[in-house]
């Protein structure tokens, strides 16, 4: 091919690298066995590509280039390693051998070696924020200090907890590869819920100053597509079709200045259209199954807020039938609280208030800002104004996200 111009290399390298760095890198994982040896050899091949490039042209197949060059600038590192470290020598003399033992299966038709990559991150041997971490890092290439500003902490902790991860699948030796039909119902729903943790921390943020963080909802929503391309499960295209129908609204949410606008208030014309017909027809898709799961049903119950055109149109029956539905598959407090919630829409306040009564006497709920919420909002709409202020203070004492704080703070100015 004809010399390019370094610009044009240049910008070439930036649009491989957006599209096939994360490819390239989990494919160098399964190759060479650990995360900080792909990651320096990744970063090996892109500068030989901008060295190359220019003169030799842009090769037909960028990511195999990029991995054949990765995988040989691996080996000759650690070749050089070797001459000092009787252990990366024994490592050294395994490499030959590492194509063959590594080569990817097709017990199950799947060869992406990024599901891989998932499978492992998102391991059960490891805590549930290492497994965040991790996947943010590892799989969507997020750096260290940007997942540290969305979860407001540290880059420190962060490091800290991708160090152990790192170390703990070492260690372990968690193999590279995606669990077998007998192990994967198990092992899919340690990933689910991880991708599911990093969009609820971006659509509804736990703390901080801000509602949402849009761009860890949009990393999930990547993580949602990807896997839905190399696993197909109902369960997979149900959480796909949950986070979009939840993304559709993000422009509604709120107002410019970061304030919360309820669901009941907001201008539904701001909804994403596309979004709500990806979703509606992926939850199709998923109930067509007839193997759907607990993200299906939520999905579900998401298509029918999304049907309504008007607050007014909403159809609580339904909505209320299928948490009851999703009561059955996954009881849980939080679960029953926002059924209690769909059941006082349709058949009024005061059957949900003695619900949420019920659920709070019970205790599980008593340090969750939300149930007393949902609790001063039904006394409010009852005229029981003591009683909802009561209940406001309450979850004001416990909220710790600031627009939450606001409404909560607005909802007592109003009550006088």
């Amino acid at each position: 091919m004809a010399e390019l111009e370094a610009g044009h290399v240049r910008q070439l390298l930036a649009e491989v690298y957006q599209s096939e760095s994360r490819r390239v890198f989990a494919t160098l994982v399964r190759l060479l066995g650990d995360f900080d040896l792909a990651e320096e050899a990744l970063h090996d091949a892109f500068a030989s590509a901008a060295e190359q490039w220019g003169t030799s042209g842009v090769p037909g197949n960028p990511r195999a280039w990029l991995v054949s060059a990765g995988r040989f600038k691996a080996i000759d590192a650690i070749r050089r390693r070797a001459k000092f470290d009787a252990s990366s020598r024994e490592i050294a003399s395994r490499l030959a051998a590492l194509e063959t033992a590594n080569a990817p299966g097709d017990e199950e038709g799947i060869e992406d070696d990024r599901l891989r990559l998932i499978f492992t991150c998102c391991h059960p041997a490891l805590a549930p924020d290492t497994q965040v971490a991790l996947t943010l890092r590892e799989v969507c290439g997020l750096k260290t200090e940007e997942i540290a500003a969305a979860y407001l902490t540290t880059p420190a902790t962060i490091a800290q907890r991708i160090v152990r991860g790192k170390a703990k699948i070492r260690d372990a030796k968690i193999p590279y590869q995606v669990p077998s039909l007998a192990d994967l119902p198990d092992r899919l729903d340690s990933v689910l819920s991880v991708i599911y943790l990093v969009f609820n921390e971006g659509y509804s943020a736990s703390s901080g100053e801000s509602l949402t963080r849009a761009d860890l909802s949009q990393e999930a929503i990547r993580l949602g597509h990807l896997l839905s391309e190399l696993l197909p499960d109902a369960e997979v295209l149900g959480l796909l079709a949950l986070m979009l129908l939840h993304e559709s609204r993000r422009a509604a949410r709120s107002t410019p200045q970061g304030d919360i606008i309820l669901l009941e208030e907001q201008d539904r014309s701001l909804w994403n259209q596309q979004q709500i017909a990806a979703g509606k027809a992926l939850v199709q898709q998923a109930l067509a199954t007839r193997q759907f799961g607990v993200y299906t049903i939520q999905a579900t119950i998401s298509a029918v807020h999304a049907d309504a055109a008007e607050p007014s149109q909403t159809d609580w029956a339904q909505i209320a039938a299928l948490y009851d539905l999703l009561m059955r598959a996954e009881p849980s407090p939080v679960v029953e609280l926002n059924q209690a919630v769909a059941i006082a829409m349709r058949d009024g306040p005061l059957v949900g208030l003695e619900l949420i009564d019920a659920i709070l006497a019970r205790g599980e709920l008593v340090e969750y800002y939300l149930a007393h919420s949902a609790r001063a909002d039904l006394c409010r709409r009852l005229g029981k104004t003591a009683e909802a202020r009561d209940a406001y203070e309450r979850a004001l004492a416990l909220v710790r996200q600031e627009p939450e704080r606001r409404f909560l703070l607005k909802r007592l100015e109003e009550l006088g």
